[in-house]
């Protein structure tokens, strides 16, 4: 896979972008709060218009990425969002940037995003042999990780240095940067056979929901990522507020998931060839479901362990689950159930987001952990009631 060029060019151009990626996750909501003063209302608009576009735009997504080049897509969304963000470091510094522009940015590199993002998870089968998807996906998984982990923190230094809104003009650069891979990538061609049947936008859906291993994978991976999402934004809250942690054991926490995922990442090929894909899915999401009931029990190394839980489990059940996409989804169709996918898991995260506020306040913070751990475990026991355990 390492002597596979083409894999290298898509892989290395990645890495670039999330780490630019990571740094405007930071730097972009303290353009808000800092440099325009925004309300709470502003701030969750903003918020918002992150996600919004794989809701609203996943399934014709889908059919955009079926019917063009991927290697001009990946360019064209690098190029698009170098621009994009540009824009506010140059209005910044004429003093006219306003939340308008940021909204506006959000949205357009939102949409961009999409695109590459499923550009690049369907030209990967194409790349890569099929008994080097798994590591591909591997190495994926744990250069977006790492670039997680690191790029908040390349962040804070950024915007200590330089503010706030000249920190994202460096995650414009990394699209450019990220454009020139883009640029030199091979793209092998598509035959008219392989361009398959008429397209459709509910095409995607009915691939994963017809076949009874992908009906049960996006099913439970759903539930999950919903029931996930209503534990994530409680955590910190939590640590700050019921078990009175300083700032410095948040961010060590904080960083012992991010560790403990990249080890996971590494680890994924090896625990699935051990276990089969499967089970290897099955176990990991295991793992991940119980990182809540560790946080309720309000115990110090318990609140450690359920972050080490979250990050090991969450790349020892992605790389199967997404291996097993690739593997079992015609590639005519890959594009468009890829963006169903994304649709339907990044639709439940943001369902459970939403929710989590008024669950908390509702019943109490350690309720609420307990009550979406048993959720993600009733998503973990239906994915191992089903065909995917013998796969």
């Amino acid at each position: 896979m390492w002597r596979n060029r083409e894999f290298l060019k898509l892989w290395s151009g990645q890495a670039i972008s999330w780490t630019g990626t990571a740094i405007t996750t930071v730097a972009m909501p303290l353009v808000a709060v800092v440099t325009l003063h925004a309300s709470a209302v502003e701030m969750g608009v903003l918020a918002a218009l992150n996600v919004l576009p794989h809701l609203v735009f996943g399934l014709p997504a889908g059919l955009v990425v079926s019917r063009f080049s991927l290697r001009r897509l990946l360019l064209v969304a690098d190029l698009g969002r170098a621009v994009l963000l540009g824009v506010i470091p140059l209005l910044a510094a004429i003093g006219h940037l306003q939340i308008l522009h940021l909204y506006l940015v959000a949205l357009a590199a939102g949409i961009l995003t999409l695109l590459s993002d499923t550009a690049s998870q369907s030209l990967l089968p194409v790349l890569v042999p099929r008994d080097d998807l798994m590591s591909a996906n591997s190495a994926t998984l744990f250069t977006q990780t790492v670039a997680g982990t690191a790029g908040p923190s390349l962040a804070g230094v950024l915007v200590a240095a330089v503010s706030a809104p000249f920190a994202i003009a460096f995650d414009a650069a990394s699209y450019a940067l990220s454009a020139v891979t883009s640029m030199l990538l091979k793209e092998p061609p598509r035959s008219s056979a392989a361009r398959g049947p008429a397209l459709t936008l509910t095409g995607g859906l009915r691939v994963l929901f017809d076949d009874p291993l992908l009906r049960a994978l996006v099913i439970s991976a759903t539930a999950a990522a919903a029931f996930g999402a209503l534990q994530a934004p409680l955590v910190v809250l939590y640590l700050v507020r019921e078990l009175h942690w300083s700032p410095l054991l948040v961010g060590a926490v904080i960083t012992v998931s991010g560790v403990a995922s990249a080890l996971g990442a590494l680890a994924a090929p090896a625990y699935g060839r051990l276990l089969g894909l499967g089970r290897a899915y099955i176990t990991g999401q295991l793992l991940a479901s119980l990182s809540g009931l560790a946080l309720a029990a309000g115990l110090t190394p318990l609140a450690f362990g359920s972050q080490l839980l979250t990050g090991l489990g969450m790349p020892l059940y992605g790389v199967p689950q997404r291996t097993l996409r690739q593997s079992l989804v015609p590639p005519a169709l890959l594009a468009q159930a890829t963006a169903a996918w994304r649709t339907l898991v990044i639709g439940g995260q943001t369902t459970g987001m939403l929710l989590s506020g008024v669950l908390a306040t509702t019943l109490g913070l350690r309720t609420t952990f307990l009550l979406t751990t048993a959720g993600m475990l009733t998503a973990a026991v239906y994915s191992a009631r089903s065909r995917l355990r013998q796969v």
